[in-house]
């Protein structure tokens, strides 16, 4: 069975820039009560004329690029947001116009919030294995900021808008691992986007401990899967919340020789954008070796996870 494997990144954010003592003009919060608690330091604002789907063309154009490819290459376009206003076109549909991708590529939206990438990165590799689809593109991209409650200290401190991309294409040597992916139906609701308009809430003591206490014997299942130890690992990226989450799961789960990828200090919680923005930066900064295994976990809304080890590019 042909495999798949990540070839190029690319990631995108505004650039308007939001400090934790610019928030703390507008509600009853302070640089270090943010840093203490999420560790953010910075978010990235998308403006009026910055829709998801520009954050996602921008992204996507730079992992192309990045391939050495050009739009009508590819043949599967799958975009991972919750936070698209309108129903249709889907954003993956917008994307492939922007980028003049005239061959008539497969086009989906998947909605898992913040593990929307490793969702959609499992979902091209299935395709791909299944001979559906050559190349594709993955894109996670979130406008949070257009969800989030500016008057809730709880929840506005920690938004921020971006997106990441990849370029999967088949291979004979599978570069992505099996995914290990579910749910938890019954804390459904401790992270949403509801309303009309929407608004982003959640409760954050509950995904707090929910992650803490469950997530580091998933993350090792995700290694088993691929046949490896967290000892084998160059490089761990989980989804990006929250600094107190990310650092004492990177510490439980044993990766004593990866880089523990924490864009969360500059870039805030981009949901679905988090994961390949992170990776994207790490890869452009060299600090990941090409070729070498780099566990990546999505968890959030619904309350869902997947996570997967893939090759690094």
């Amino acid at each position: 069975m042909t495999g798949s494997r990540v070839v190029a990144l690319g990631h995108y954010q505004p650039a308007r820039v939001l400090t934790n003592e610019d928030l703390a003009a507008r509600v009853d919060t302070s640089d270090e009560w943010i840093r203490s608690r999420v560790g953010i330091r910075t978010r990235h604002i998308a403006g009026p004329d910055e829709p998801v789907d520009e954050l996602a063309y921008q992204a996507a154009g730079k992992a192309l690029a990045g391939a050495g490819l050009v739009p009508d290459d590819i043949d599967l376009v799958l975009v991972a947001t919750s936070t698209a206003i309108d129903r249709s076109p889907n954003m993956a549909a917008r994307v492939a116009a922007k980028l003049g991708m005239g061959a008539g590529p497969a086009v989906m939206d998947l909605n898992v919030v913040c593990s929307g990438f490793t969702h959609a990165l499992a979902t091209a590799d299935h395709a791909i294995r299944a001979g559906s689809a050559r190349r594709a593109l993955v894109i996670g991209a979130d406008k949070m900021t257009e969800v989030t409650d500016w008057t809730d200290r709880t929840t506005c401190v920690l938004t921020g808008d971006g997106a990441g991309a990849a370029v999967v294409e088949a291979c004979a040597e599978p570069g992505i691992g099996p995914v290990l992916w579910g749910s938890v139906p019954e804390m459904g609701n401790a992270v949403r986007i509801e309303g009309t308009p929407p608004v982003f809430a959640q409760e954050g003591q509950s995904v707090y401990r929910w992650t803490t206490s469950r997530l580091p014997a998933l993350a090792r299942q995700v290694c088993e899967k691929a046949g490896l130890t967290p000892e084998d690992l160059a490089g761990v990226v989980l989804h990006q919340a929250n600094l107190r989450i990310i650092e004492p799961l990177a510490k439980r789960l044993g990766a004593v020789n990866a880089v523990v990828a924490r864009d969360v200090v500059d870039s805030g919680n981009t949901s679905a954008a988090s994961i390949p923005m992170a990776l994207s930066k790490l890869v452009e900064r060299g600090e990941i070796p090409s070729g070498a295994p780099v566990l990546l976990f999505g968890f959030g809304g619904n309350l869902s996870y997947a996570g997967q080890v893939i090759h690094c590019p």
